[in-house]
């Protein structure tokens, strides 16, 4: 098992055992509080892109990547601990899954296996599959033994979601070529610690680089919801 892999894994149970200890307790607030503290910090370092390089389509992108953590925010203070569920289950999901299948199995199946080589060239057609049909598959699987296939069909879409929510910051940190989301900010002594919660030593760190499939996800659902 690499360090990457040990470093996103214990970050990943760190961050799921606050998660459920947040849903459950004082409904919800302390969950959607520290959620909104990600939000904040993952606005925080795309700010920091900047000191890498500025353009105006740059400034678009981030502003768009912007609007994703607010709209994701807002769709987190108001779903219920219940349908969070299918979130923590499909987009997770897919992050763990795809990671895990890729190491194992990317390039083995099939060659040249690498679906986005100018976006995100770690990424492999085996991983990518096999994490997708692992989060639809759970959330379907949850759904169905509640029986809310009719009510909350649109869960079934978290695992393409996060995928295009990953895409879309990888795109992003290309355009501003930074490689870690927090590369810049935690060099800042202020923020220093901050940033060291998510993993920020060991090349695989920042807060947008947790929460972005979240974001993404949740602001599509949350457009969703509006017209639904």
């Amino acid at each position: 098992m690499d360090k990457n892999f040990r470093v996103r894994v214990s970050v990943g149970v760190g961050m799921f055992a606050v998660a459920l200890l947040g849903l459950y307790t004082f409904d919800s607030i302390p969950f959607k509080i520290i959620f909104g503290f990600f939000a904040l910090m993952s606005m925080l370092e795309l700010l920091s892109f900047f000191e890498k390089k500025f353009t105006i389509l740059n400034g678009f992108l981030a502003i768009l990547e912007i609007t994703f953590l607010v709209l994701g925010t807002i769709f987190v203070a108001k779903i219920d601990p219940a349908h969070f569920w299918y979130i923590i289950l499909g987009v997770p999901g897919y992050d763990v899954f795809a990671y895990l299948f890729g190491k194992m199995l990317g390039g083995r199946l099939i060659k040249k296996s690498r679906p986005f080589p100018h976006v995100s060239k770690n990424k492999t057609w085996e991983g990518t599959v096999l994490g997708l049909a692992m989060s639809i598959g759970m959330v379907a699987i949850l759904m169905g033994t509640r029986g809310e296939f009719d009510t909350d069909f649109m869960y079934l879409f978290c695992g393409p979601l996060a995928l295009i929510g990953d895409l879309f910051e990888s795109f992003l940190k290309r355009r501003f070529k930074v490689k870690d989301s927090n590369e810049i900010l935690i060099k800042n002594k202020f923020f220093e610690k901050f940033e060291l919660v998510v993993g920020g030593s060991e090349g695989h760190g920042g807060f947008l680089d947790r929460v972005d499939s979240v974001a993404f996800t949740c602001s599509v659902l949350f457009i969703i919801s509006l017209f639904s």
